[in-house]
């Protein structure tokens, strides 16, 4: 069935890949996020409120930048069959609306457990300013090769 899906296994896995994924954040993509989640925090989704926040305006969910992310591991790098055991995030600036941000990964460590190897890579998101929205360490099990 992998073969199906282009990925990188832990055959091929190695130290210094990269890959990203680019996404224009809009209104509908912060509503769509809050109706799913329930998270209906007011400076997601409230002008009036968020007006008066430290952002002077409505922000995008952190999470919504951190799903790009998981968007990278399990589409690109490692790709389709990843298992993503964790993520460290820290959460530098905010992210606005019709801001393009751009996640990427780039493999940092690999630790082999035997059976299987853990992936550990470096995430950030940042603008379309170079500004860093997101940055942390991401845990995953990249998938078994063919062999």
């Amino acid at each position: 069935m992998l073969k199906k899906y282009r990925c990188v296994t832990q055959d091929n896995i190695k130290i210094g890949q990269t890959a990203t994924k680019k996404k224009r954040i809009t209104m509908d993509d912060v509503e769509k996020f809050s109706k799913v989640t329930s998270d209906m925090n007011p400076a997601h989704i409230d002008d009036d409120f968020a007006k008066e926040s430290i952002f002077g305006k409505r922000i995008a969910h952190g999470m919504l930048g951190a799903g790009l992310i998981s968007a990278v591991l399990g589409m690109e790098l490692p790709g389709p069959g990843t298992i993503y055991l964790g993520q460290d995030l820290k959460f530098m600036n905010p992210i606005f609306f019709d801001d393009v941000i751009v996640a990427k990964v780039e493999v940092i460590n690999l630790i082999d457990k035997k059976k299987f190897i853990i992936a550990e890579l470096k995430t950030t998101v940042v603008n379309q300013d170079g500004k860093v929205l997101i940055e942390g360490i991401a845990t995953v099990i990249p998938p078994k090769g063919d062999k």
